[in-house]
Parts: structure tokens; sequence; C-alpha cells
């Protein structure tokens, strides 16, 4: 195999982060979907916003943030009890379908998984924990080690250093197109879960493979030997 690890992002990718609309639509009947949209783009607006400004706080906090904010931007009421049960989605959201399966698909190849993610390390145990998926990975890795998150340079470099390989050895799936396009500007190998057939990123770089679903990988992989 060409690699030496494979890193998987978390949010997005393995996790529905749309998972959470239920739970949204329970709270606010009829305003589900609103909410946890704008949630999500503000969650990752602010942080990047926060590493751009040298004003780090941790995802945790940055998920609370971004609720608060589009919870005021559609004029709902919340009280701290449905503040908490949202926040609690995070703890516990549905993978993806196709997740599990890939995972047991590439599990046998004997390539190190790992996980590389702005989530918290409470926030990835509790969440890969809870979704049954914990064992298919040697590490978790949370930026909030570098305290700076994705696309910074640095937050890739935790898992190179973890790996104690060249940047290039490394494949990160995710499928964010900005994440994909970080990681290649740093210089990892990078497979572009495009699910939802977006143009790639106009930035100069582009990703080493792209499939449609995470069923792809495993095909992927097999080309390349």
């Amino acid at each position: 195999m060409p690699f030496a690890a494979i890193l998987f992002d978390a949010y997005g990718t393995l996790f529905d982060v749309g998972s959470v609309r239920a739970a949204a639509e329970r709270a606010f009947p009829g305003r589900g979907a609103a909410l946890s949209g704008l949630w999500r783009d503000k969650q990752l607006q602010y942080s990047w916003l926060r590493t751009l400004a040298g004003r780090y706080a941790d995802f945790w906090q940055v998920t609370g943030e971004a609720l608060d904010f589009a919870v005021a931007a559609l004029d709902l009421g919340l009280d701290e009890a449905t503040r908490g049960m949202l926040m609690a989605e995070y703890e516990r959201l549905t993978p993806f379908a196709d997740t599990a399966p890939m995972l047991e698909a590439i599990g046998s190849r004997g390539l190190p998984l790992a996980v590389l993610s702005n989530g918290t390390p409470h926030m990835l145990e509790a969440a890969f924990t809870y979704a049954g998926l914990r064992q298919h990975f040697v590490a978790l890795i949370s930026v909030d080690a570098a305290r700076q998150f994705k696309v910074a340079a640095v937050a890739y470099q935790l898992a190179v250093d973890h790996f104690g390989v060249d940047p290039a050895a490394l494949l990160l799936v995710s499928s964010n197109g900005w994440d994909v396009a970080g990681a290649a500007a740093f210089g990892l190998q990078t497979f572009w879960v495009n699910r939802q057939g977006a143009p790639v990123e106009r930035l100069g770089v582009e990703p080493t493979g792209i499939g449609r679903t995470l069923a792809d990988l495993p095909r992927w992989l097999d080309e390349r030997g």
C-alpha cells in the first residue's frame, strides 16, 4: 500500500451532522432544518474566524456559540435544558450508512486508521464510542492540541507527528472540500468523498482521489495496490 496510515475527518464525513435536525425539529417544530443548517454553517465559520484572529476556543465552545447565534438569528427562544439537549447531540451523532461497512472493508488491509478532527477529545471519544466505531481507530487526534482548527498547517502536522512519517505517506479522507484542499496544500494525499457532486475547490490543489460515497474508498485503495 502507498500509505502509512489513513486519516478520517469526523463531522460530515463519518458522522452525519444533519442528524441533529430531528432534535432541532422536536425543540422547534417547523424550524428544525433552518436551525440545524445555520448552526452548522456558523460552527464552521467560527472555527475559521477564531483561527484567523488568533482567538482559539475549543470546538465544544465554538459549537455552543454557533448554536446561540443561530437561535438568535432565527428569533427562537432557548432555555438551558433545550440548549443542553441540542448540544448533547454532538456526543451521539448518527454515522452515515456507508461508514461502518467501509471501515470493515478496509480494516483487513493492516493499515492504521485514525481520526483527525476539529472536535475536542471528549467529543470524539463520546461520539465514536456511542456509535460503536471506536475499535476501528488507533487514535482520535484532536486539533485541540494545536489550538488551531483545520485548515491551519499545525492541525495537519499533528497527524504527521503522531505517525512519524512524511506528509505524503498519509491519506486524509474527508467529505469537506475545504478540508481536502487544506490537507493537500499541506502535503497530505487526499480522498474527497464528494457526496453532493460539487466542483473541486479553486485553491490551486487537487484531491488525489475522488468518490461519491465512502463505499468508493475501498475500491480506490484496491486500484492503487
